[in-house]
């Protein structure tokens, strides 16, 4: 029996691009992919969370934040936008950015300073599609597909793709272990 097409579009073509597919089954599951995913992260690195409202989003980002050591409790941004956590040893810090409220692209989100961020941060932004593309091309994007409706379905399927020549040689599958 072949398995149903995934529910989401594929993941953004390139020349560049790798990309893998995890399953994550609870939300514990999700933060430790967010520890897993730290560890391949570096300043400078932009991650893009996509995904429905309730998706796990922030779950993930705290996961990256605990593996990353930074200071603070990880939570949404939705309303103060923007959040740094300092690291707590040599790492880099992580701004947590949620551009849900925010309707245009990079213009909109210029007070935020990301490219001034950018290189010596993990900038991690939620809704961040059609918003922060200019910043760089070279990024990962992260789609979390959950099933929607009235379901208490914690199955989450996660598409991480990176793109650009700082993701090329990447093996992103170590990710789904």
């Amino acid at each position: 029996m072949e398995a149903p097409a995934a529910p989401h579009s594929p993941a953004e073509p390139g020349p560049a691009g790798n990309s893998t597919e995890i399953v994550v089954d609870s939300p514990e599951r999700m933060g430790e992919l967010g520890r897993r995913l730290a560890a391949l992260l570096r300043a400078g690195d932009l991650v893009m969370l996509s995904g429905e409202l309730g998706a796990g989003k922030t779950t993930l980002t705290r996961g990256l934040g605990a593996g990353l050591g930074v200071r603070g409790a990880v939570t949404s941004p939705t309303f103060v936008i923007a959040r740094v956590h300092p690291s707590l040893g040599d790492g880099p810090p992580l701004v947590h950015v949620d551009a849900y409220r925010l309707g245009g692209g990079l213009d909109e989100m210029e007070d935020l300073d990301l490219d001034v961020s950018l290189p010596a941060s993990v900038v991690v932004v939620e809704w961040g599609e059609g918003k922060v593309e200019e910043l760089t091309d070279e990024r990962l994007q992260v789609r979390i597909h959950r099933a929607v409706g009235d379901t208490a379905d914690e199955v989450r399927h996660v598409t991480v793709t990176g793109l650009g020549a700082r993701w090329a040689g990447t093996d992103l599958g170590a990710l789904s272990v």
